[in-house]
């Protein structure tokens, strides 16, 4: 069986603000991938759940049968959890979509890790908006 396990994290300069998405996918100990992606102007929940959509998306590329999902949000956590309602009208469809992702593999299981766990996909969060604000920046200037 195929198996992958995933970091993610979503970042968000102002809430809501300029966010941006991170994503590590390793097989057996090996980092495969990452993924660093601007998403616009959103929340940081917002920016979480579409780390984890990217990672289930790649995960469906990549034809995984089961994947580990290692999130340091306690909120997308405990929502997909179900021990949480998801409240939020900008969330729910977003997790809507999460939930379709997920019926897709054979075995899906969520870790809650601790933030320095999750370095890797925290900075290619961040890198994301970076470079798009720097992109802006000498937009404006030239």
């Amino acid at each position: 069986m195929k198996e992958i396990e995933v970091y993610i994290d979503g970042a968000s300069k102002g809430n809501p603000g300029p966010s941006g998405i991170g994503v590590v996918i390793c097989q057996d100990g090996q980092t495969i991938k990452n993924i660093s992606s601007f998403i616009g102007n959103a929340t940081n929940n917002i920016a979480e759940y579409t780390a984890l959509i990217y990672a289930l998306q790649e995960a469906l590329a990549l034809k995984v049968e089961a994947l580990k999902v290692n999130t340091d949000s306690q909120l997308l956590y405990m929502q997909l959890k179900k021990v949480y309602k998801v409240k939020s009208p900008n969330i729910i469809g977003l997790y809507n979509q999460i939930l379709r992702l997920m019926s897709s593999f054979k075995q899906v299981a969520i870790n809650n890790i601790p933030r320095e766990e999750n370095r890797g996909a925290d900075k290619l969060a961040t890198q994301a908006i970076k470079k798009e604000l720097q992109k802006n920046r000498s937009l404006i200037k030239g």
